[in-house]
C-alpha cells in the first residue's frame, strides 16, 4: 500500500509537473488522514533530493470553528518526516451570514497565503485526492452551472505561488486504509458542519450514481481530464 500511494504521488508530480528544483512547499496540515499522507510523502520527496525542496507544514486554527487537533501530536508527526512544523491562528470577522464551509475554507486559505509569503514559499499544498477532485466537479455542476474542477496545478495570477494537489490519483479509500495501517491520530472533535456541508450531499449523489455505473468515478475524472479546468468559488471547499 505505501509504496502503491507513493508512486501515485510520483505519477501525479511528474505529470503535472507539480515540484521544481529549488521550491518551498508549504503544506495545509489540518490533521486529517489526506494532509498527514501529504506531509509524509512530502516530507519523503525532500530527503531524497531529486528535485531539491524544502517543506513546511502549517496548521491554521480558525477561532469561530469548534473543533480541534492534538498540536504536540501534529508536531511529533512532522518531527518524524523531517518537516518543519508551525502553527497560525484567524479569524472569521463580520460575516457569519455567508456560507459556514466557504468562509472557513477561505480564511484559512488567506491564513495560508500570508505565511507563505512571510516564509518565501512558491508551492501551497493540499491533501485534496482524486473523489475531492470529482466532488468539486459535481458540485460546480449543479451549483454553479460549469463543467469545472480543482487543478493539480494552479499558478497564481497575482502572486508567485502556485497551489499543488499531490494526491490528486489516492482513492479515498487507498488512504483510508493506509492512514489505519500508520495509525494516523483522528481530530479531537469533528467540524461541526462536516455532515451538512455541499461535498457531503455531493459524495452522496456519487455513491448513488455508482448503482447505475460502478466506475462512474473513473467516467468522471476521464471527462474532467478532456476539458481544460477552471478555478471556481468551490474548489477551495
Amino acid at each position: 500500500m505505501q509504496q502503491r500511494l507513493w508512486r501515485l504521488f510520483h505519477k501525479a508530480c511528474q505529470h503535472y509537473g507539480l515540484l521544481q528544483e529549488g521550491d518551498h512547499v508549504l503544506i495545509g496540515l489540518s490533521g486529517g488522514k489526506d494532509s498527514l499522507l501529504l506531509t509524509e510523502l512530502l516530507g519523503r520527496q525532500a530527503r531524497i533530493h531529486v528535485p531539491h525542496i524544502r517543506v513546511t507544514a502549517v496548521h491554521v486554527r480558525v477561532k469561530e470553528r469548534n473543533y480541534v487537533s492534538d498540536l504536540s501530536y501534529l508536531e511529533h508527526f512532522c518531527q518524524q518526516c523531517g518537516v518543519e512544523f508551525l502553527v497560525r491562528d484567524t479569524s472569521i470577522v463580520g460575516e457569519e451570514q455567508k456560507d459556514p464551509c466557504f468562509l472557513c475554507s477561505w480564511y484559512r486559505r488567506k491564513a495560508l497565503l500570508e505565511t507563505a509569503q512571510d516564509l518565501g514559499c512558491n508551492r501551497i499544498a493540499f491533501g485534496h485526492h482524486r473523489d475531492d477532485v470529482v466532488q468539486t466537479l459535481l458540485m460546480n455542476l449543479i451549483y454553479q452551472g460549469s463543467f469545472a474542477a480543482m487543478p493539480a496545478l494552479l499558478p497564481l495570477d497575482k502572486m508567485p505561488i502556485a497551489y499543488i494537489r499531490p494526491l490528486c490519483l489516492m482513492d479515498e479509500t487507498d488512504i483510508v486504509r493506509y492512514a489505519e495501517l500508520q495509525g494516523y491520530e483522528k481530530q479531537k472533535t469533528l467540524c461541526p458542519f462536516e455532515k451538512a456541508s455541499s461535498r457531503t450531499q455531493a459524495k452522496e449523489l456519487i455513491r448513488e450514481l455508482e448503482q447505475l455505473n460502478p466506475d462512474v468515478r473513473s467516467s468522471l475524472w476521464n471527462a474532467m481530464e478532456n476539458i481544460k479546468t477552471d478555478y471556481l468559488p468551490h474548489s477551495i471547499v
